[in-house]
């Protein structure tokens, strides 16, 4: 009988981890599904856990190949895959129960060719967000395409996806080989779908390794890795040029973002006889990089770039340095004109780098969190805080007023501390308004003024706008919604 589900797994040298990822495809509650096993040449005993799996579950399949990379092993479970639909898993990760079902669920609904969902990093046995994918998956976007979500450039792991196999044929997808195989299929993919399901729910696990081998990411400031990243991005560089060049912007800005710490990393811990090797891969990595990208990053990245450019080892590391022990954000300072980061050799001529390269206008942003409300007496209190992040001077203004869409009311503020305010509300002026309000902040310091609504979570997070619900005018009546 035909399975719904495919799911291919590479294993390579994963002894210690592959129990824990084999049990939860095993669990998967979308259980019409087959599992192939494809050992890349191990040198330790995953052949061994593999094949207790396939001794007491039918739905595992195990076959072997001489050592060929990720890419390769893929392509010879996919050449296998009896399913109508396709997913990948690597034997080091871990997949929760219900994703499968959930993605499944989705194309058989919408008609899509595939769908993706969100991923947790895991480290140590604890879960915490993967910043690579949070941006991607905070909302349901049935039916989207990358072309219109650019926030889909950051979506480029094959795991944590199911792909109509039909799909997959009609367009010849084939892993290349090398280590970074995910890149350039997960791009592809991308553009050539006529329709992507993007769904909020965690549907994968991908571990950091504590022990055994390495991974291929956490070896990736090695110069060869770095080599073979370089490769991967320019295959995605020369596609995204001929089917979709209004990608490369944010494509670069990805990988000015991400893939470029890695090779600082190699810069901040290489042998003096690396620096050259280095350099020159450097000098490649940044030729034809887009200008829109190098222009829109960070200034504490510009920075980088900057002494990179100039061939400053000794400067960078320092600054990366700086980087690693500014836990908090690193103050935004004003000057006479413009505001600055406060990185160093900002006032060091000695090395003549331009103000430009320290600007940081367009990194000043408003922080307005809610820390709590209740009634006190006949007024509603709200405390929050309400500040500009990374400027460590307090606003010299704070206003604050609630909109219900057509209405606008203006309300007391009481400073507490250096960022804190308070606001009490009385119910009378809102009783002729909606039955929801959002509360407003505008701040004010040196000529500058932010204003925006006020959040619920932490800082970092993808929070939500806090909203006051008045269905009735009574003390249990006013309670708070998302």
């Amino acid at each position: 009988m035909t399975p719904m589900l495919s799911v291919v797994v590479p294993i390579y040298n994963v002894e210690p981890y592959l129990a824990e990822c084999l049990e939860s495809l095993a669990a998967q509650t979308l259980e019409d599904i087959e599992v192939l096993l494809v050992d890349d040449g191990s040198e330790d005993g995953s052949v061994r856990v593999a094949r207790e799996f396939v001794q007491r579950d039918p739905r595992f399949v195990l076959f072997d190949q001489p050592n060929q990379g990720p890419g390769p092993a893929r392509n010879a479970g996919i050449r296998r895959a009896r399913g109508t639909y396709l997913a990948f898993a690597d034997g080091d990760d871990v997949v929760p129960s219900n994703a499968y079902e959930l993605l499944v669920a989705s194309l058989r609904e919408s008609g899509s060719d595939f769908a993706c969902g969100g991923v947790l990093r895991m480290t140590e046995g604890e879960l915490a967000v993967s910043s690579l994918h949070e941006k991607v998956f905070r909302r349901h976007a049935p039916r989207a395409h990358i072309l219109d979500r650019q926030v889909l450039i950051r979506d480029r792991t094959v795991w944590n996806k199911v792909y109509r196999k039909d799909f997959w044929h009609e367009h010849g997808l084939e892993f290349p080989a090398g280590i970074y195989e995910d890149v350039p299929l997960s791009m592809r993919a991308h553009v050539l779908a006529t329709g992507v399901d993007v769904l909020p729910d965690i549907v994968y696990h991908w571990r950091k390794r504590e022990e055994g081998e390495s991974s291929i990411t956490q070896r990736r400031a090695e110069l060869p890795n770095l080599a073979e990243r370089l490769t991967a991005i320019r295959a995605v560089r020369a596609f995204l040029a001929e089917k979709a060049p209004q990608l490369i912007d944010a494509f670069d800005g990805l990988v000015l973002e991400k893939d470029l710490l890695f090779l600082f990393q190699a810069l901040e811990y290489c042998q003096d006889d690396e620096i050259g090797p280095l350099l020159e891969l450097s000098e490649r990595w940044m030729a034809g990089m887009s200008p829109v990208a190098l222009g829109s990053v960070a200034s504490l990245r510009r920075l980088e770039l900057h002494l990179l450019s100039r061939g400053l080892v000794k400067e960078l590391r320092e600054v990366r340095r700086f980087r690693r022990d500014s836990v908090d954000g690193t103050p935004i300072l004003p000057r006479e004109v413009g505001w600055y980061g406060d990185y160093p050799y900002f006032r060091d001529r000695t090395l003549d780098i331009p103000d430009a390269v320290f600007e940081a206008s367009e990194e000043l942003k408003l922080v307005a969190t809610i820390d709590g409300c209740d009634w006190v007496e006949d007024r509603f209190e709200v405390r929050g805080e309400a500040y500009i992040h990374r400027v460590p001077q307090q606003p010299t203004r704070v206003d604050m007023w609630l909109t219900d869409g057509e209405r606008r009311v203006m309300l007391d503020v009481e400073r507490t501390g250096e960022r804190g305010v308070q606001v009490a509300i009385d119910p009378a002026l809102l009783e002729k308004g909606g039955p929801s309000w959002r509360l407003h902040a505008r701040v004010e310091l040196c000529g500058l003024a932010l204003r925006g609504c006020f959040r619920e979570g932490r800082e970092g997070e993808a929070q939500k706008v806090w909203r006051l619900s008045v269905p009735g005018w009574s003390r249990t009546g006013m309670d708070i919604t998302q």
